[in-house]
């Protein structure tokens, strides 16, 4: 064992004799890797007192150096690990209040107004060394891990740690703030409400940045430890964590908004949008934790399967070569593996898939000490630390062993490098009968089962201190051999005796190995991995091909224009460079794809005025007002319900707040572009609208454990009062020109005040409908449009005089009691009264008919065809301020038409068409493919999983995913 130091150099011994242990090293004739790209053959590898001080091959060694000579063997530097909890005790959850109510407030003084801010957190505090986690890092050859405490929403700061298990933290804490770490997850040691949302969580983090910066400048009456912390941290790293692609693209969303590169802490779906990863240009360290196969033996269970997650099993392994090849710089991690042995088995499986074996070293040595800016660790470079595997060949190799891992100087065993690989297949000779003796395993743990042709015979195999142990059991005849290796063919020969003492010889000798061509044939056939496309999105019905601007005309067709010239018939339209060009007859256009419109019909695209598909989240309810947060920050560009929708005919959709609070959070306007990412999908220069909520849902009739104010319908009026109070208030200070705290949320209310931001109001009952309005008029701001407004025919004249729009559902009543005098009347009355209104879906379902929703206004009501269609149409597209934009057929206007079949109301219509800006995102006829290709894709994936099983391959049962269906009134989207 080397020498390692117990105790700091200055301390004082009691021993009475202090003396140095020499520490020099030398390892000669090694295969050494200075770095993943430098490597030196035959070469000395001289180290003393725990660092590299000489390395190539002419290495001068001193005097008294322990010399050893690595001959065959190879070197490389120890592998880092940069996103750790090692030595960090993971923090209890906090059990939930027995009475149920739910904590609002902070349980701290002193710090940030936020429990699961934590910038303060060191972990030094609480590291203690964990050797059986060590060890198991050790044996996967890593020498140095940087370690946090992995809770909360800003976690604090990070620990670098040498794994030497011989000697103290004095020696192996490298650095005590190595990095700042950031996640969208809660801290356990906090049950507070806030934030219940991903888009919380955002908005959370801006805040704090904010914050911080006013505390920087000295305008904070009080001390805030947290604050004070985060200002302090600044400097360092900044890794955040997430757990979808998704999520990675938003952390660096938010990162640049301040102007800081995080590091991400990816999720291994990095494949699936690899353009907008790149386009970060952000760092990231990517864990490979790869499913296992999917038992798909049950064919009833296999059913519950969805191609996404059959997908997932085939491409993860492969991206790492993706994100190689594409030009990302990562790390790799051990982190969510529940073991480390399944790192290397991993990793092996991710060079199998195409992931280049320096690269994978680069991922491991250098590149992680590059991120944690440690020049003297990941290398062998002379002054590095003696941080360094041995092994008896390429280390990304499955056969390959591990025979000692040094930290710091300190030599830690994983196998014995005295010990022989004996593995391969023998020719074993006992008693005049011949056996096939096959040897598997590494080092100490290699063991060998014996055959005789087909037939397994029954044996123990060991081999330890260069003896090998063999007991033979045939038919309760008991042979027992001992014997040794003789040269180097492996040749084995000893002594046999059975059970009555009986001496014989055995012998084995090395089978001779497959010629090289069947070693090429076996290559080939470890190459034959096939690894199925990856779609955007990446789901079924997604596009391998994004959809591209084309210039079509449309011939013959009858035209609902929305417009004052209402429906034509036989008439022409041109689209091109993503706008409407020409509308009229015998038109013609070089190079247009034409399309024959006889007997179908063209409209301008459905325009939902209140949707939630497409979100991966709904609600921020923790707090009264959540006007912080921003729908336009969950987007989900993978959500099916955005493919359903098109094929419905739907291409516009504004995205809410769900109605958990009084003051909900900004919408998103979003065209459906389907395959195309978040940011793509949102308008240009879209026009600013919040969700604002009355009624059962803001006071929490329906909650089991909701506490937070408002109780009452009074309470939801005096929410509005205080809030835009206030809101004056910090709009004055604004104006002032004093300095003044940036709060979010205060921001969004001044837009309000401004005319700048649109309010969008969830409503039901006349008498808070008009309370709303009452509110509206004394704070001075104006609502833009009350959504479902099932009492809007008793309130209508009042609208009016306001100029408030209406969106409501066709035929929804008495699903709760707040609606029991809804009405089917209630869009006729409203538009006979004036008002611009439109039909919305907040269904997911309903979002693609909302034709044959506007179509039951004819009759409920007696609306003409055109007003009906308008609903749906253009009126939605007034009350978003967008229809200078969409929702008509008019030159210059946005190319967002529907081809439909027939009668765009007819219950037998059915979409042919559905193109935005010029480019097809939905065919019918390429639908029919689609769902073709879908279930020969399955077949393909399902064969593989079920050769991958019979193979031995370890499997999961298959599990139905939970279908997300958010609307206003259910519970389920109420608690998300």
């Amino acid at each position: 064992m080397a020498y390692s130091m117990q105790s700091q150099e200055y301390f004082p011994t009691d021993s009475g004799v202090k003396t140095t242990e020499n520490t020099s090293y030398a390892f000669t004739n090694a295969t050494i890797y200075v770095t993943h790209n430098k490597v030196v053959k035959k070469a000395t590898l001289l180290i003393k007192d725990g660092k590299v001080v000489g390395i190539g091959k002419s290495v001068k060694i001193p005097n008294g150096t322990k010399t050893i000579n690595l001959e065959g063997k190879i070197i490389y530097p120890s592998f880092i690990d940069i996103y750790s909890d090692f030595g960090i005790s993971k923090p209890e959850r906090q059990p939930r209040s027995r009475n149920r109510t739910t904590q609002y407030e902070p349980t701290r003084e002193g710090y940030y107004w936020n429990d699961h801010i934590r910038p303060e957190t060191n972990p030094i505090s609480n590291f203690k060394f964990d050797d059986k986690k060590a060890k198991s890092l050790i044996d996967a050859g890593f020498g140095t891990v940087n370690t946090h405490l992995q809770d909360g929403i800003i976690k604090g700061n990070g620990l670098l740690i040498a794994l030497n298990p011989n000697t103290s933290d004095a020696y192996r804490i490298l650095n005590t703030k190595s990095a700042q770490y950031l996640s969208f997850n809660k801290s356990v040691k906090s049950t507070q409400a806030y934030p219940s949302s991903k888009m919380g969580a955002m908005a959370l983090i801006r805040q704090v940045f904010n914050d911080a910066d006013w505390y920087a400048k000295g305008n904070m009456k009080n001390k805030d430890l947290s604050l004070e912390a985060f200002n302090n941290n600044k400097d360092l790293l900044q890794i955040f964590e997430t757990s979808t692609v998704l999520d990675a693209l938003r952390a660096d969303k938010v990162g640049d908004e301040f102007g800081v590169q995080y590091t991400i802490v990816g999720s291994g779906e990095e494949y699936e949008r690899i353009n907008d990863i790149k386009a970060t240009n952000a760092n990231f360290i990517i864990p490979i934790n790869f499913s296992d196969v999917y038992d798909v033996s049950n064919p009833l269970l296999a059913q519950h399967i969805s191609l996404r997650d059959m997908r997932t099993w085939n491409q993860a392994p492969s991206n790492l070569s993706v994100l190689s090849k594409n030009g990302v710089n990562f790390a790799l991690t051990t982190h969510t593996l529940k073991s480390v042995n399944a790192f290397h088995k991993n990793l092996q499986k991710a060079i199998k898939y195409g992931f280049d074996k320096e690269q994978a070293l680069a991922a491991l040595t250098t590149i992680p000490a590059s991120i944690i800016g440690n020049t003297t660790i990941g290398n062998l470079n002379t002054g590095s630390y003696a941080n360094f595997i041995i092994t008896s060949g390429d280390v990304f190799d499955a056969k390959t062993i591990l025979y000692e891992n040094w930290v710091q100087g300190t030599k830690n065993v994983v196998n014995d490098i005295n010990i022989k690989d004996i593995t391969g297949d023998y020719m074993l000779s006992v008693n005049n009968k011949n056996y096939d003796l096959s040897i598997t395993g590494k080092g100490a743990k290699q063991t060998g089962t014996i055959k005789v042709g087909d037939k397994e015979i029954t044996s123990k195999f060991s081999y330890s201190d260069d003896w090998i142990s063999i007991t033979l059991n045939e038919d309760n005849n008991f042979t027992r051999m001992l014997g040794k290796i003789v040269n180097p063919s492996n040749l084995m020969q000893g002594d046999a005796f059975d059970t009555e003492g009986n001496k014989t010889y055995w012998s084995a000798s090395k089978k001779i190995q497959k010629s090289e061509s069947s070693k090429k044939e076996k290559k080939k056939e470890e190459k034959a991995i096939t690894v199925v496309p990856v779609s955007y999105p990446n789901i079924g019905f997604g596009n391998y091909v994004q959809p591209k601007t084309e210039t079509i005309l449309f011939k013959n067709v009858t035209v609902w224009t929305s417009e004052d010239e209402g429906v034509l018939e036989n008439t022409d339209v041109l689209l091109k460079d993503g706008k409407i060009e020409k509308i009229g007859k015998n038109l013609n256009a070089r190079g247009a794809t034409e399309i024959d419109g006889s007997g179908k019909h063209l409209t301008a695209g459905i325009v939902d005025e209140h949707s939630h598909i497409a979100a991966s989240a709904v609600n921020e309810g923790a707090q009264n007002s959540s006007a912080e947060v921003t729908m336009e920050d969950v987007i989900d560009p993978n959500d099916i319900n955005i493919y359903r929708n098109i094929s419905g005919g739907t291409t516009t959709a504004q995205i809410l707040h769900g109605s958990a609070n009084p003051i909900g959070g900004r919408s998103a306007i979003i065209k459906l572009k389907w395959g195309e990412n978040a940011d793509e999908m949102i308008y240009k220069n879209s026009p600013k609208f919040i969700k604002f909520a009355l009624g059962e849902n803001v006071k929490q009739s329906r909650s089991t454990n909701g506490t937070r104010f408002p109780q009452t319908r009074m309470g939801v009026e005096q929410v509005f009062t205080d809030y835009f109070t206030r809101a004056h208030e910090y709009d004055a200070l604004k104006k002032s020109g004093k300095p003044y705290r940036i709060d979010a949320e205060m921001e969004t209310l001044v837009e309000i005040l401004h005319g700048e931001r649109s309010i969008s109001c969830h409503s039901y009952v006349q008498s808070e409908i008009n309370m709303l309005m009452n509110v509206a008029d004394k704070m001075g701001f104006k609502i833009n449009t009350f959504t479902h407004i099932l009492e809007g025919y008793k309130v209508a004249d009042k609208m009016k005089d306001r100029g408030i729009g209406a969106s409501t559902f066709s035929d929804w009543w008495a699903y709760k009691y707040e609606v029991n005098d809804a009405i089917p009347y209630n869009a006729a009355i409203m538009h006979n009264a004036g008002l611009t209104v439109a039909i919305n879906s907040d269904d997911r379902e309903m979002s693609r008919r909302l034709n044959q929703e506007a179509a039951k206004t004819v009759k409920y009501g007696g609306m003409t065809e055109l007003e009906a269609w308008n609903m749906v149409t253009i009126n939605p597209a007034k009350l978003l301020h967008i229809d200078e934009r969409v929702g008509s057929i008019k030159v210059g206007k946005d190319a967002d038409v529907v081809l439909w079949s027939h009668h765009p109301m007819s219950i037998y219509a059915k979409v042919e068409k559905t193109i935005i800006e010029g480019k097809v995102f939905f065919d019918r006829n390429e639908d029919i493919k689609k769902r073709e290709a879908i279930k020969q894709e399955k077949s393909k994936l399902i064969n593989m999983m079920l050769q991958e099983k019979m193979g031995g391959a370890k499997t999961q049962i298959p599990t139905k995913r939970r279908d997300r269906n958010f609307h206003c009134d259910t519970l389920e989207e109420l608690q998300n």
